[in-house]
């Protein structure tokens, strides 16, 4: 009996099922960070500063379903965007998989274990404060780089 490639190997973006596309996020939380744009040039910076609704040990939405409703200005990431990902961290699925790349070894899907991204440093889970306790003004003092950011 030959084995079947995994479904993110045999389909792009943009044939993979709802379940499938959902799969794909390694729950690292990333995403969910704060990030500041510099007017002039348009270099994109990264803070510590989490979503209101990420839990930032998990490093997942606490309320995932009703997220655009509590914040608006939450980014939902569809196949339809996937050129535009540049944003997202070089580590993330989305933007490897749109990019033509491999997950990794630690990827969720890959290892079969959801916390293997936890333990190969990847995710925030606890290293991000939560924004309901930083004044928007202050994001800035916030500024991080993580090592695979590019």
């Amino acid at each position: 009996m030959v084995s079947q490639r995994p479904f993110w190997q045999r389909k792009s973006l943009a044939e993979m099922t709802a379940a499938e596309w959902e799969s794909l996020c390694d729950g690292c939380g990333r995403c969910c960070l704060h990030r500041l744009e510099e007017e002039e040039s348009g270099e994109v910076f990264t803070t510590c500063v989490a979503c209101k609704l990420l839990d930032t040990h998990s490093c997942r939405c606490s309320d995932y379903p009703h997220r655009k409703k509590q914040v608006p200005d939450c980014i939902q990431l569809t196949p339809e965007d996937a050129a535009g990902f540049t944003w997202l961290p070089a580590t993330c699925a989305y933007r490897i998989l749109a990019q033509g790349g491999q997950l990794p070894d630690w990827h969720p899907l890959v290892s079969g274990d959801p916390d293997s991204v936890h333990r190969a440093g990847i995710s925030v889970q606890d290293k991000v404060i939560s924004e309901e306790g930083v004044n928007p003004d202050d994001f800035e003092d916030y500024i991080i780089t993580w090592v695979d950011d590019d």
